[in-house]
Protein backbone atom coordinates (compact mmCIF):
# COMPACT_ATOMS: atom_id res chain seq x y z
CA UNK A 1 0.00 0.00 0.00
CA UNK A 2 1.34 3.46 -0.86
CA UNK A 3 0.36 6.93 0.26
CA UNK A 4 -2.70 8.27 -1.55
CA UNK A 5 -2.96 10.62 -4.48
CA UNK A 6 -4.25 13.25 -2.03
CA UNK A 7 -0.99 13.13 -0.10
CA UNK A 8 1.09 13.07 -3.29
CA UNK A 9 -0.63 16.27 -4.44
CA UNK A 10 0.55 18.08 -1.31
CA UNK A 11 4.04 19.03 -0.24
CA UNK A 12 5.32 17.52 2.99
CA UNK A 13 4.72 20.79 4.83
CA UNK A 14 1.19 21.04 3.40
CA UNK A 15 0.36 17.50 4.51
CA UNK A 16 1.70 18.28 7.99
CA UNK A 17 -0.41 21.45 8.16
CA UNK A 18 -3.54 19.59 6.99
CA UNK A 19 -3.09 16.92 9.67
CA UNK A 20 -2.47 19.56 12.37
CA UNK A 21 -5.73 21.39 11.65
CA UNK A 22 -7.66 21.98 14.87
CA UNK A 23 -5.28 20.05 17.12
CA UNK A 24 -4.14 21.29 20.55
CA UNK A 25 -1.03 19.23 21.39
CA UNK A 26 1.41 17.77 18.90
CA UNK A 27 4.31 15.94 20.52
CA UNK A 28 6.56 16.32 18.66
CA UNK A 29 6.06 18.21 15.34
CA UNK A 30 9.56 17.28 14.15
CA UNK A 31 8.84 13.61 14.87
CA UNK A 32 5.63 13.66 12.84
CA UNK A 33 7.34 15.42 9.94
CA UNK A 34 10.12 12.82 9.98
CA UNK A 35 7.61 9.96 10.03
CA UNK A 36 5.62 11.49 7.15
CA UNK A 37 8.83 11.97 5.14
CA UNK A 38 9.85 8.35 5.71
CA UNK A 39 6.36 7.14 4.77
CA UNK A 40 6.66 8.96 1.44
CA UNK A 41 10.16 7.67 0.74
CA UNK A 42 9.39 4.06 1.65
CA UNK A 43 5.80 3.98 0.37
CA UNK A 44 4.75 2.66 3.78
CA UNK A 45 1.82 4.45 5.45
CA UNK A 46 1.84 5.41 9.11
CA UNK A 47 -0.19 3.41 11.61
CA UNK A 48 -2.55 5.79 13.42
CA UNK A 49 -4.49 4.58 16.43
CA UNK A 50 -7.37 5.96 18.46
CA UNK A 51 -8.88 4.01 21.32
CA UNK A 52 -12.52 4.12 22.35
CA UNK A 53 -13.90 2.51 25.48
CA UNK A 54 -17.51 1.53 24.66
CA UNK A 55 -18.95 2.75 27.96
CA UNK A 56 -22.15 4.12 26.34
CA UNK A 57 -24.02 2.85 23.28
CA UNK A 58 -24.03 5.98 21.12
CA UNK A 59 -21.44 8.20 19.49
CA UNK A 60 -22.10 11.95 19.67
CA UNK A 61 -20.61 14.92 17.87
CA UNK A 62 -17.96 15.36 20.56
CA UNK A 63 -16.56 11.89 19.77
CA UNK A 64 -16.40 12.69 16.07
CA UNK A 65 -13.80 15.44 16.55
CA UNK A 66 -11.03 12.86 16.77
CA UNK A 67 -12.79 10.46 14.35
CA UNK A 68 -12.79 13.23 11.75
CA UNK A 69 -9.05 13.63 12.29
CA UNK A 70 -8.71 9.88 11.71
CA UNK A 71 -10.43 10.41 8.37
CA UNK A 72 -7.90 13.13 7.54
CA UNK A 73 -5.09 10.61 8.04
CA UNK A 74 -7.01 8.13 5.87
CA UNK A 75 -7.32 10.73 3.13
CA UNK A 76 -3.54 11.04 3.21
CA UNK A 77 -3.24 7.29 2.67
CA UNK A 78 -2.31 6.21 6.21
CA UNK A 79 -3.54 3.16 8.14
CA UNK A 80 -6.16 3.93 10.74
CA UNK A 81 -6.89 1.57 13.62
CA UNK A 82 -10.17 2.11 15.44
CA UNK A 83 -9.31 0.38 18.69
CA UNK A 84 -12.23 -0.76 20.79
CA UNK A 85 -11.20 -0.99 24.43
CA UNK A 86 -13.21 -4.04 25.36
CA UNK A 87 -10.57 -4.88 28.01
CA UNK A 88 -9.89 -1.34 29.28
CA UNK A 89 -13.61 -0.59 29.13
CA UNK A 90 -14.10 -3.04 31.96
CA UNK A 91 -11.65 -0.98 34.06
CA UNK A 92 -13.21 2.37 33.17
CA UNK A 93 -11.08 5.35 32.18
CA UNK A 94 -10.57 7.50 35.30
CA UNK A 95 -9.53 10.57 33.26
CA UNK A 96 -11.17 13.67 34.69
CA UNK A 97 -13.21 11.64 37.17
CA UNK A 98 -13.60 12.62 40.81
CA UNK A 99 -14.57 9.11 41.87
CA UNK A 100 -14.04 5.52 40.79
CA UNK A 101 -16.19 4.64 37.79
CA UNK A 102 -18.43 1.58 38.07
CA UNK A 103 -17.05 -1.25 35.95
CA UNK A 104 -19.15 -2.50 33.04
CA UNK A 105 -19.84 -6.16 32.42
CA UNK A 106 -18.33 -7.75 29.33
CA UNK A 107 -21.83 -8.13 27.82
CA UNK A 108 -22.46 -4.39 28.25
CA UNK A 109 -19.10 -3.51 26.71
CA UNK A 110 -19.59 -5.79 23.68
CA UNK A 111 -23.15 -4.56 23.04
CA UNK A 112 -21.91 -0.97 23.02
CA UNK A 113 -18.92 -1.92 20.87
CA UNK A 114 -21.19 -3.35 18.18
CA UNK A 115 -23.07 -0.03 18.04
CA UNK A 116 -19.75 1.82 17.69
CA UNK A 117 -18.73 -0.39 14.76
CA UNK A 118 -21.90 0.52 12.91
CA UNK A 119 -21.72 4.25 13.62
CA UNK A 120 -18.05 4.97 12.82
CA UNK A 121 -18.54 4.21 9.15
CA UNK A 122 -20.62 7.35 8.83
CA UNK A 123 -17.24 9.12 8.77
CA UNK A 124 -14.54 6.52 8.22
CA UNK A 125 -13.89 4.45 5.11
CA UNK A 126 -15.21 0.94 5.91
CA UNK A 127 -12.75 -0.68 3.50
CA UNK A 128 -9.55 0.80 4.91
CA UNK A 129 -10.53 1.15 8.58
CA UNK A 130 -8.99 -1.54 10.77
CA UNK A 131 -11.12 -2.39 13.82
CA UNK A 132 -9.25 -4.09 16.66
CA UNK A 133 -10.09 -5.08 20.25
CA UNK A 134 -7.44 -4.62 22.94
CA UNK A 135 -8.43 -7.86 24.67
CA UNK A 136 -6.39 -9.49 21.86
CA UNK A 137 -3.18 -8.70 23.77
CA UNK A 138 -4.27 -7.46 27.19
CA UNK A 139 -6.51 -10.47 27.76
CA UNK A 140 -3.61 -12.85 27.12
CA UNK A 141 -0.99 -10.88 29.05
CA UNK A 142 -1.69 -12.84 32.22
CA UNK A 143 -0.67 -12.06 35.78
CA UNK A 144 3.06 -12.37 35.09
CA UNK A 145 2.83 -10.12 32.04
CA UNK A 146 0.87 -7.51 33.97
CA UNK A 147 3.48 -7.51 36.75
CA UNK A 148 6.25 -7.04 34.19
CA UNK A 149 4.27 -4.20 32.58
CA UNK A 150 3.88 -2.49 35.97
CA UNK A 151 7.65 -2.76 36.39
CA UNK A 152 8.10 -0.43 33.39
CA UNK A 153 6.55 2.58 35.18
CA UNK A 154 6.70 4.19 38.61
CA UNK A 155 3.91 5.11 40.99
CA UNK A 156 5.38 8.61 41.23
CA UNK A 157 4.86 9.12 37.49
CA UNK A 158 1.29 7.79 37.63
CA UNK A 159 0.49 10.14 40.52
CA UNK A 160 1.60 13.11 38.42
CA UNK A 161 -1.74 12.77 36.67
CA UNK A 162 -3.92 15.71 37.61
CA UNK A 163 -7.09 13.77 38.49
CA UNK A 164 -5.23 11.19 40.61
CA UNK A 165 -3.31 13.89 42.44
CA UNK A 166 -6.46 15.89 43.20
CA UNK A 167 -8.28 12.83 44.49
CA UNK A 168 -5.28 11.89 46.64
CA UNK A 169 -5.00 15.40 48.09
CA UNK A 170 -8.73 15.57 48.85
CA UNK A 171 -8.65 12.08 50.44
CA UNK A 172 -10.93 10.59 47.77
CA UNK A 173 -10.45 6.85 47.19
CA UNK A 174 -8.39 5.61 44.24
CA UNK A 175 -8.82 1.94 43.40
CA UNK A 176 -5.73 -0.06 42.44
CA UNK A 177 -7.23 -1.13 39.12
CA UNK A 178 -7.55 2.53 38.08
CA UNK A 179 -3.78 2.91 38.30
CA UNK A 180 -3.48 0.17 35.69
CA UNK A 181 -5.57 2.03 33.13
CA UNK A 182 -2.82 4.33 31.73
CA UNK A 183 -0.44 1.35 31.54
CA UNK A 184 -3.01 -0.79 29.72
CA UNK A 185 -3.71 2.00 27.22
CA UNK A 186 0.00 2.58 26.77
CA UNK A 187 0.59 -1.11 26.13
CA UNK A 188 -1.94 -0.92 23.29
CA UNK A 189 0.56 1.30 21.46
CA UNK A 190 3.35 -1.19 22.12
CA UNK A 191 1.26 -4.11 20.82
CA UNK A 192 0.28 -2.22 17.65
CA UNK A 193 3.67 -0.48 17.22
CA UNK A 194 1.89 2.81 16.59
CA UNK A 195 3.34 5.74 14.71
CA UNK A 196 0.66 8.16 15.93
CA UNK A 197 -1.93 8.02 18.71
CA UNK A 198 -4.70 10.57 19.03
CA UNK A 199 -7.29 11.51 21.64
CA UNK A 200 -8.98 14.42 23.39
CA UNK A 201 -6.98 16.83 25.50
CA UNK A 202 -8.14 14.97 28.61
CA UNK A 203 -6.21 11.94 27.31
CA UNK A 204 -2.79 13.64 27.10
CA UNK A 205 -1.31 11.86 30.12
CA UNK A 206 -2.42 8.43 28.90
CA UNK A 207 -1.06 9.10 25.40
CA UNK A 208 2.31 10.15 26.82
CA UNK A 209 2.46 6.94 28.88
CA UNK A 210 2.22 5.06 25.58
CA UNK A 211 5.11 7.11 24.24
CA UNK A 212 7.20 6.27 27.33
CA UNK A 213 6.35 2.56 27.27
CA UNK A 214 7.32 2.25 23.61
CA UNK A 215 10.80 3.50 24.54
CA UNK A 216 10.90 0.97 27.40
CA UNK A 217 10.14 -1.82 24.92
CA UNK A 218 12.81 -0.61 22.48
CA UNK A 219 10.39 0.88 19.95
CA UNK A 220 10.37 4.26 18.27
CA UNK A 221 7.98 6.40 20.37
CA UNK A 222 4.66 7.35 18.87
CA UNK A 223 3.68 10.90 18.02
CA UNK A 224 0.93 12.22 20.29
CA UNK A 225 -1.81 14.42 18.87
CA UNK A 226 -4.72 15.75 20.94
CA UNK A 227 -7.92 17.36 19.77
CA UNK A 228 -10.04 19.92 21.68
CA UNK A 229 -13.01 18.85 23.74
CA UNK A 230 -16.18 20.10 22.06
CA UNK A 231 -18.56 22.02 24.30
CA UNK A 232 -22.15 20.86 24.29
CA UNK A 233 -25.26 22.84 23.41
CA UNK A 234 -25.00 24.85 26.64
CA UNK A 235 -21.63 26.21 25.53
CA UNK A 236 -20.13 25.48 28.96
CA UNK A 237 -19.68 21.80 29.73
CA UNK A 238 -18.01 19.17 27.54
CA UNK A 239 -20.55 17.47 25.28
CA UNK A 240 -21.94 14.53 27.22
CA UNK A 241 -24.97 12.27 27.11
CA UNK A 242 -25.23 12.34 30.89
CA UNK A 243 -25.52 16.15 30.81
CA UNK A 244 -28.08 16.08 27.99
CA UNK A 245 -26.13 18.68 25.98
CA UNK A 246 -25.18 16.41 23.09
CA UNK A 247 -25.93 15.88 19.41
CA UNK A 248 -26.05 12.16 18.63
CA UNK A 249 -24.89 11.22 15.14
CA UNK A 250 -27.74 8.70 14.88
CA UNK A 251 -30.39 11.30 15.75
CA UNK A 252 -33.01 12.28 13.19
CA UNK A 253 -31.96 15.07 10.79
CA UNK A 254 -34.68 17.39 12.14
CA UNK A 255 -33.37 16.94 15.69
CA UNK A 256 -29.77 17.57 14.64
CA UNK A 257 -30.77 20.69 12.71
CA UNK A 258 -32.72 22.12 15.63
CA UNK A 259 -29.92 21.43 18.10
CA UNK A 260 -27.26 23.05 15.91
CA UNK A 261 -29.46 26.11 15.48
CA UNK A 262 -29.70 26.42 19.28
CA UNK A 263 -25.95 26.91 19.87
CA UNK A 264 -24.55 30.41 20.35
CA UNK A 265 -23.14 32.41 17.44
CA UNK A 266 -19.68 32.36 19.07
CA UNK A 267 -19.68 28.59 19.62
CA UNK A 268 -20.73 28.05 16.01
CA UNK A 269 -17.18 28.77 14.79
CA UNK A 270 -15.68 26.05 16.99
CA UNK A 271 -18.25 23.61 15.60
CA UNK A 272 -17.22 24.67 12.09
CA UNK A 273 -13.57 24.01 12.92
CA UNK A 274 -14.04 20.66 14.65
CA UNK A 275 -17.18 19.23 13.05
CA UNK A 276 -16.68 20.03 9.35
CA UNK A 277 -13.89 19.57 6.83
CA UNK A 278 -13.68 23.27 5.99
CA UNK A 279 -10.17 24.67 6.22
CA UNK A 280 -9.30 27.35 8.79
CA UNK A 281 -8.97 29.81 5.89
CA UNK A 282 -12.46 29.04 4.59
CA UNK A 283 -13.90 29.37 8.09
CA UNK A 284 -12.21 32.76 8.58
CA UNK A 285 -13.66 33.98 5.26
CA UNK A 286 -17.13 32.93 6.40
CA UNK A 287 -16.59 34.58 9.77
CA UNK A 288 -15.51 37.82 8.07
CA UNK A 289 -18.70 37.81 5.97
CA UNK A 290 -20.77 37.56 9.16
CA UNK A 291 -18.72 40.30 10.84
CA UNK A 292 -19.15 42.75 7.95
CA UNK A 293 -22.86 42.04 7.55
CA UNK A 294 -22.68 40.25 4.19
CA UNK A 295 -23.94 37.04 5.78
CA UNK A 296 -26.45 36.71 8.62
CA UNK A 297 -25.29 34.48 11.53
CA UNK A 298 -28.48 32.39 11.19
CA UNK A 299 -27.59 31.61 7.58
CA UNK A 300 -24.07 30.58 8.58
CA UNK A 301 -25.55 28.35 11.27
CA UNK A 302 -28.00 26.79 8.79
CA UNK A 303 -25.06 25.96 6.55
CA UNK A 304 -23.27 24.35 9.50
CA UNK A 305 -26.32 22.26 10.41
CA UNK A 306 -26.72 21.05 6.82
CA UNK A 307 -23.04 20.12 6.62
CA UNK A 308 -23.24 18.02 9.80
CA UNK A 309 -26.45 16.28 8.68
CA UNK A 310 -24.97 15.53 5.24
CA UNK A 311 -22.06 13.75 6.95
CA UNK A 312 -24.24 11.46 9.04
CA UNK A 313 -27.28 11.13 6.78
CA UNK A 314 -27.15 12.69 3.30
CA UNK A 315 -27.53 16.00 1.48
CA UNK A 316 -31.23 15.43 0.72
CA UNK A 317 -31.95 14.83 4.42
CA UNK A 318 -30.14 18.08 5.20
CA UNK A 319 -32.32 20.02 2.74
CA UNK A 320 -35.51 18.49 4.16
CA UNK A 321 -34.43 19.28 7.71
CA UNK A 322 -33.79 22.91 6.79
CA UNK A 323 -37.20 23.17 5.11
CA UNK A 324 -38.90 21.69 8.17
CA UNK A 325 -37.02 24.05 10.49
CA UNK A 326 -38.10 27.07 8.42
CA UNK A 327 -41.68 25.84 8.41
CA UNK A 328 -41.80 25.43 12.19
CA UNK A 329 -39.80 28.41 13.35
CA UNK A 330 -40.17 30.97 10.57
CA UNK A 331 -43.80 30.19 9.73
CA UNK A 332 -44.69 29.23 13.33
CA UNK A 333 -46.21 25.88 12.37
CA UNK A 334 -46.08 22.56 14.18
CA UNK A 335 -43.91 19.73 12.78
CA UNK A 336 -45.39 17.37 10.21
CA UNK A 337 -44.58 14.26 12.27
CA UNK A 338 -45.47 15.03 15.88
CA UNK A 339 -44.70 12.42 18.53
CA UNK A 340 -47.85 10.93 20.07
CA UNK A 341 -47.88 10.07 23.77
CA UNK A 342 -50.76 8.32 25.53
CA UNK A 343 -51.11 8.70 29.30
CA UNK A 344 -53.42 6.91 31.70
CA UNK A 345 -56.65 8.86 32.16
CA UNK A 346 -57.81 10.07 35.56
CA UNK A 347 -61.07 11.36 36.97
CA UNK A 348 -60.05 14.98 37.49
CA UNK A 349 -57.10 17.17 36.54
CA UNK A 350 -53.33 16.76 36.38
CA UNK A 351 -50.70 19.44 36.87
CA UNK A 352 -49.11 20.57 33.59
CA UNK A 353 -45.65 20.08 35.11
CA UNK A 354 -46.52 16.48 35.93
CA UNK A 355 -47.84 15.88 32.39
CA UNK A 356 -44.63 17.28 30.90
CA UNK A 357 -42.54 14.84 32.95
CA UNK A 358 -44.86 11.86 32.37
CA UNK A 359 -44.68 12.46 28.60
CA UNK A 360 -40.88 12.53 28.66
CA UNK A 361 -40.69 16.20 27.65
CA UNK A 362 -38.61 17.06 30.74
CA UNK A 363 -36.41 14.81 32.90
CA UNK A 364 -37.71 15.96 36.31
CA UNK A 365 -40.41 17.96 38.07
CA UNK A 366 -37.91 20.71 38.90
CA UNK A 367 -36.91 21.02 35.25
CA UNK A 368 -40.59 21.10 34.20
CA UNK A 369 -41.27 23.89 36.70
CA UNK A 370 -38.24 25.81 35.45
CA UNK A 371 -39.54 25.58 31.88
CA UNK A 372 -42.95 26.79 33.00
CA UNK A 373 -41.44 29.70 34.94
CA UNK A 374 -39.47 30.75 31.86
CA UNK A 375 -42.56 30.63 29.64
CA UNK A 376 -41.28 27.66 27.68
CA UNK A 377 -44.41 25.49 27.75
CA UNK A 378 -47.30 25.90 25.31
CA UNK A 379 -50.53 23.91 25.25
CA UNK A 380 -52.61 24.11 22.08
CA UNK A 381 -50.49 27.10 20.98
CA UNK A 382 -51.15 29.07 24.20
CA UNK A 383 -48.37 29.82 26.68
CA UNK A 384 -48.89 28.33 30.13
CA UNK A 385 -48.36 31.29 32.44
CA UNK A 386 -48.92 29.68 35.84
CA UNK A 387 -46.58 26.96 37.13
CA UNK A 388 -49.53 25.53 39.09
CA UNK A 389 -51.71 25.15 35.99
CA UNK A 390 -53.57 21.87 35.53
CA UNK A 391 -55.48 20.22 32.70
CA UNK A 392 -58.36 17.77 32.57
CA UNK A 393 -56.99 14.24 32.30
CA UNK A 394 -60.20 12.36 31.61
CA UNK A 395 -60.42 9.77 28.86
CA UNK A 396 -60.55 11.25 25.37
CA UNK A 397 -58.79 14.52 26.25
CA UNK A 398 -55.95 15.44 23.88
CA UNK A 399 -53.51 18.38 23.86
CA UNK A 400 -50.70 19.63 21.62
CA UNK A 401 -47.68 20.41 23.82
CA UNK A 402 -44.67 22.46 22.81
CA UNK A 403 -41.82 22.45 25.36
CA UNK A 404 -38.81 24.66 24.74
CA UNK A 405 -37.97 25.50 21.16
CA UNK A 406 -38.00 22.06 19.60
CA UNK A 407 -40.04 19.52 21.55
CA UNK A 408 -43.57 18.85 20.32
CA UNK A 409 -45.91 16.07 21.39
CA UNK A 410 -49.58 15.22 21.01
CA UNK A 411 -50.57 14.01 24.49
CA UNK A 412 -53.77 11.99 24.82
CA UNK A 413 -55.46 10.44 27.84
CA UNK A 414 -57.01 7.01 27.56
Amino acid sequence: MTTSDSAAALSLDEELEFLRKGCVDLIEPADLKAKLKRAREQGKPLLVKVGFDPTAPDIHLGHTVVIRKMRHFQQMGHRVVFLIGDFTGMIGDPSGKKATRPALTRDEVMANAETYRRQIYKLLDPVTTEVRFNSEWLGTLGAEGMVRLCGKYTLARIMERDDFRKRWESHQPISMHELLYPLAQGYDSVALQCDVEMGGTDQLFNLLVGRDLMREYGQEPQVVLTMPLLEGLDGIEKMSKSLGNYIGIDEAPDAIFGKVMSISDDLMWKYYLLSTDRTPGQIEELRAEVANGKLHPMDAKRSLAKSIIADFHDAEAAERAEAEFRRIFSERQAPTDIETVTLEAGEGVMAVAKIVVAAGLAPSNSEARRLLEQGGVYVDDAKVADVKSALACTAGKSYLFKVGKRRFARISFA
